[in-house]
């Protein structure tokens, strides 16, 4: 008997019934082609409705030609949509859950083009956004009333294809926000110059889908109420039209959030990564829950059921969404009715995998749950033919991912591990400033690991004389990697120090410090803020363009404000040339012209890593059955490590 109970009391949203009050939101999966719902997408959604959620809300589906802000977005502007989206509700039906459908149009905020060349924008005014440089053109009237057409078609579309509901996305800084907004809006005609004009588009489109749909469909709004950008939408005007909407019976639900696609503070709140609070959005829906007489659900950092609850039972909302903990965790829905919270896989908000491979242009996944997007070949896991006795080298996240998957299917696993913790890397990444929550995905692949019966032996260095002993079937070498020291000339006695040395407690003498960052990810501004914490004062000097350049946008957003805000000086394109007792010499890497930082105290470098390789190689000289995941193959991240985990450990 679960003590959540609010979680899981059925709500009522317009004509249909959720079961639950967990939510998996509309979001881009890159599971798209053509426009069309494919067999991964409904693989996908099926795991999450597999795992329990209430209901899924598919991502958004432009309703005009002009609405195609990626090259991989959903299309409704005809009836050969209808097909793909009657296949994805029957699959999710069949759970139990109801499926709902955004209907879209980006306006002004269109991400990338569809064969390399820059569309045309549209939007109220001709008002550029920050974020992606664009210059839209203005609506005409006649264009506006196509666009108003275009909604209210997709709808019927969606209602033939039997799903229980639209969402009409006026959030983050979209088409009907624009329209909204006055800083973007400066039309002087009948959707324009008042707010009542302001909201006239946004009031017709909703009038045009609820005609189509009847009662046959709720119909719902997403809005962020506050966008976090100078010339964002207000936060009053976003309470307004939340109450006039509801009032007007336009609405089923109101679905709230934060943040606006327009600017690079504003986008980063689209999916808040860890330095955010857990829950903060909450606030804001319980101000829209006290203005209208619909059900409310939130967004924005819910990723445990407590957290959940806790917003349930304190009335700031009717229905918490939580998409990126499905997507880190589609059973957590299930696991939490059956009192096995414990057993939840907790997002840590990393952004890498899930809103870093959309950036990127590739299908979402999850660092700690590479099932994610693959569910097509590893979804479900098949019992091994042959049981086999496996021996897994080292407890990072691959080893453990590879022991794990493979005990669950039904092979002898002995995991053997140098140190007395498990984790890896993952231990260092926790103890970098603001990067705490990271240490849950060895707590969690910990997790798995004793769940699936594997062997444990800690303290356990493991070489050629243990494995003959042993006799196993085949080796898993996770052995990962060491810090990368590049050759420089060194002059004198200079304090050179790794990224691993401060993290664990050592420091260069008081002064200047140089941090030496080749790959561009947190280790080289975590270390440096360490330092500045410390109270050194420190320089870091980077390969690229600017610090954080291997990170997810919302990521190295976040770590370059920190950076501002705590007077850590950036000197972008250098390599480190050499280091005497006082001085830092760097070269440009465009120029190769010297760049000097005098008065040095010490060196970091953060310099990438090296594969600790030599057991691998030693295995396979010798002929015995092995195979290498992660680092020891080549330094890289952990979303790499956990997935050639899975992949060893699925095929044995």
């Amino acid at each position: 008997m679960t003590a959540y109970t609010n979680l899981f009391t059925p709500l009522r949203i317009g004509p249909c019934t959720i079961k639950n009050r967990i939510v998996s939101s509309g979001h881009d999966t890159v599971m798209v082609q053509h426009g069309q719902v494919t067999d991964q997408l409904v693989a996908y959604h099926e795991a999450r409705a597999d795992g329990g959620v209430g209901l899924i809300i598919v991502q958004v589906a432009g309703v005009h030609e002009s609405a195609r802000y990626t090259s991989h977005i959903l299309m409704a502007v005809d009836d050969s949509c209808i097909a793909g989206y009657s296949r994805l509700a029957a699959a999710v039906h069949a759970r139990g859950t109801r499926l709902f459908g955004q209907l879209f149009h980006p306006g002004r905020e269109v991400m990338e083009s569809q064969d390399g060349s820059s569309p045309v924008a549209v939007a109220p005014s001709a008002v550029p956004n920050e974020r992606f440089h664009v210059m839209p053109r203005a609506l005409r009237v006649a264009e506006i009333e196509e666009i108003v057409d275009g909604y209210a078609a997709a709808a019927a579309r969606l209602r033939r294809a039997d799903l229980d509901g639209v969402e009409i996305v006026a959030s983050h800084g979209y088409l009907p926000s624009q329209f909204l907004n006055p800083h973007v809006n400066r039309r002087d005609d009948a959707y324009g110059g008042s707010p009542e004009n302001r909201l006239r588009f946004l009031r017709r489109v909703l009038a045009a889908v609820r005609d189509q749909v009847g009662g046959e469909m709720a119909v719902g709004l997403r809005i962020s109420v506050r966008e976090h950008d100078p010339a964002g939408l207000a936060e009053t005007i976003a309470l307004d039209a939340c109450a006039r909407l509801s009032e007007a019976g336009l609405v089923d639900y109101v679905s709230i959030t934060s943040g606006t696609s327009a600017g690079l503070a504003g986008s980063d709140h689209i999916v808040p990564e860890m330095h955010f609070g857990n829950g903060y959005t909450a606030p804001l829906s319980e101000r829209v829950r006290a203005m209208v007489t619909v059900p409310v659900l939130v967004a924005g950092r819910i990723n445990q059921p407590q957290e959940a609850e806790r917003i349930l039972a304190g009335g700031q909302a009717d229905a918490c969404i939580m998409t990126r903990a499905l997507i880190c965790d589609p059973e957590l829905p299930n696991l939490t009715a059956q009192g096995r919270t414990e057993d939840i896989r907790a997002c840590i908000a990393c952004n890498q995998a899930c809103i870093g491979h959309f950036h990127a242009g590739y299908p979402i996944s999850c660092i700690q749950h590479p099932e994610t997007g693959r569910e097509l070949r590893y979804g479900r896991l098949t019992a091994a033919p042959v049981a086999s006795r496996v021996l897994v080298v080292g407890g990072g996240p691959g080893g453990m991912k590879a022991a794990a998957v493979a005990a669950a299917r039904g092979h002898d696993v002995t995991l053997h591990e140098a140190t007395a913790q498990l984790g890896g890397q993952v231990l260092l990444a926790e103890r970098l400033p603001g990067r705490e929550e990271f240490g849950g995905a060895a707590s969690n692949l910990h997790r798995e690991v004793v769940s699936a019966g594997v062997r444990i032996v800690m303290r356990s260095p493991v070489g050629l004389e243990l494995i003959e002993a042993s006799a196993p079937d085949l080796v898993v070498v996770a052995t990962g990697a060491r810090p990368y020291r590049p050759a420089v000339e060194v002059v004198g006695q200079p304090v050179v120090l790794d990224a691993w040395q401060v993290i664990r407690g050592e420091a260069p003498g008081r002064g200047h410090t140089v941090v030496v960052d080749w790959r561009g990810d947190w280790v080289g501004i975590g270390v440096a803020r360490m330092l500045a914490a410390q109270g050194h004062r420190v320089t870091l000097a980077v390969t690229g363009y600017g610090a954080g350049e291997a990170l997810q946008q919302y990521v190295r957003d976040a770590l370059l404000g920190a950076l501002q805000r705590e007077r850590i000086s950036v000197i972008p394109l250098v390599r480190l040339f050499g280091v005497d007792d006082d001085n830092v010499y760097l070269q440009h890497v465009l120029t190769e012209e010297p760049v000097i930082e005098e008065g040095v105290s010490g060196v970091v470098l953060a310099c990438g890593h090296e594969s600790v390789s030599e057991l691998l190689t030693s295995l396979q000289d010798r002929g015995v059955a092995a195979v290498g995941v992660g680092d020891c193959l080549a330094p890289r991240t952990v979303e790499e490590a956990v997935l050639e985990g899975l992949v060893a450990g699925g095929e044995l």
